[in-house]
């Protein structure tokens, strides 16, 4: 049954923010466009159609502040709440109190963000399923002894990781008995802390993978597709730097699976909306599930770039009970995809964040090049929340071509200010490196250059 959207909160900050009030804007909708204090001059409060403060600068009394955003939708006549990536985007609390006042959650259902949000449970669903899954716990682990057994029992190097974790938080490996009676203990205490919740599952580690995450799209009537995957694997201590579709070095056959695995795991648990499947692939070519993100990610341009299909406005359209319109045989891929993310960071000084003032933002053009940002000239970058400034999206006919447009696009991206420092040199200097150009980087690649160790490749 179709629920007409006329008016969209938008309850997220920076790009993504301005990224869903555009294409809100090409769909005839309404936006409206929430913001702290620091964030009063913001680019998408300049591009809303309607304001409102929530709060000062602490996420945890604006963004994150439930009462406040709702008082916000209901004043302002707003049908749905989209809350983009972060913050609120996977609590299932915030989704169910927006259905209670009758107010359109753009994602998931309810009770399907509780099942997806909690990474024990799902993968023990998704083993149900027939997803291929790394040796490991059945749910959570309770106690020490617990995940003791269970390390004897798949063999170490383990992965212990928080049931309810996200954005790479909660992760930690341990590659022996007494590391894990260390790790264990920290990971609970930390997931207590981030996420309210100490529970925490083991996996057996695999040293040398790729990460490669599968884009959905689900309706309300059954139709679950994919389009296609984007390989993640560039990351710092899980947090990802440069994402590209398609994988390189990835053979048809396990591309082919990846496809079928995420679409059945997504109607196993009655999926709906935008979200990823995201899995590890080993040099033996061997495909593992490692869990669902029931939300738009980061990197979704990329995606958008190789499909041509816009992902937030079938995220809205989705949510107002309309149909796919488009079915699995109708996806088409081209070319090559890049995503850089630019963080005003200094990764010279362990990645330290480098707010400020941005005196110049002069971003990249041409063909084939994206800038999606949520900063102009003169915009200061708040110490308060995540370090992103932009990211340069690129497309081109190869990867290869792709590559050099990307470094092209670093060296025209111009970002400074009074003790402002960014990630672009670095990110330079990854697109060059010859593992990556070849294709054979790990997710400990990026570790261990910086660390100045001879990295672990695919063909390792």
């Amino acid at each position: 049954m179709s629920r007409p959207i006329g008016t969209v909160l938008i309850a997220n900050r920076g790009e993504i923010a301005l990224r869903i009030a555009r294409t809100c804007r090409e769909m005839g909708i309404r936006t409206v466009a929430v913001h702290s204090t620091p964030d009063r001059d913001s680019q998408v409060v300049r591009y809303a159609d309607e304001t409102v403060h929530i709060g000062p600068a602490p996420s945890r009394r604006s963004y994150l502040y439930v009462p406040s955003l709702i008082e916000a939708a209901l004043r302002t006549g707003a049908d749905a709440i989209h809350p983009g990536y972060g913050f609120l985007s996977e609590d299932p609390d915030f989704a169910q109190v927006c259905a209670e006042n009758g107010i359109t959650f753009i994602g998931p259902r309810p009770e399907v963000m509780e099942q997806v949000g909690d990474k024990a449970r799902v993968r023990t669903l998704m083993g149900r399923a027939g997803l291929p899954l790394l040796p490991g716990s059945d749910g959570g682990v309770p106690t020490l002894a617990d995940a003791e057994e269970i390390g004897a029992e798949i063999g170490y190097p383990v992965i212990v990781k928080a049931a309810a974790g996200g954005g790479g938080r909660g992760i930690e490996i341990a590659r022996d008995r007494a590391e894990l009676q260390d790790v264990y203990r920290r990971t609970t205490a930390l997931a207590r802390r981030l996420f309210g919740n100490g529970e925490v599952y083991l996996e057996r580690y695999l040293p040398a993978a790729r990460h490669v995450e599968v884009q959905l799209l689900c309706d309300e009537h059954g139709t679950a597709l994919h389009l296609g995957e984007r390989d993640c694997s560039m990351q710092r201590r899980n947090q990802k730097l440069i994402e590209e579709a398609p994988s390189p070095l990835l053979p048809e056959r396990l591309r082919a699976e990846l496809g079928e695995h995420a679409t059945a795991g997504a109607r196993a648990v009655g999926y709906t909306g935008a979200g990823t499947m995201e899995f590890l692939v080993d040099p033996e070519g061997s495909v593992t599930f490692m869990e669902i993100n029931g939300r738009i990610q980061v990197e979704h341009p990329v995606t958008e770039m190789m499909t041509g299909v816009d992902l937030i406005r079938e995220q809205i359209r989705v949510a107002g009970g309309a149909p796919l319109g488009f079915a699995q045989e109708d996806v088409r891929f081209h070319g090559a995809a890049l995503e850089c993310r630019v963080n005003a960071e200094d990764p010279d000084f362990n990645f330290r964040p480098t707010p400020g003032r941005l005196a110049v933002f002069r971003p990249p053009g041409g063909p084939g090049v994206r800038v999606d940002s949520g900063f102009a000239q003169g915009d200061a970058v708040p110490p308060d929340y995540d370090s992103l400034v932009a990211k340069l999206i690129v497309w081109a006919p190869s990867r290869d071509e792709a590559i050099e447009k990307a470094l092209r696009g670093l060296d025209e991206f111009q970002v400074s200010g009074p003790g402002v420092a960014t990630t672009i040199p670095l990110l330079k200097r990854l697109l060059r490196e010859p593992a990556f150009v070849s294709g054979a980087h790990t997710t400990r690649f990026v570790d261990q250059i910086m660390a100045d160790q001879k990295p672990t490749t695919w063909a390792a």
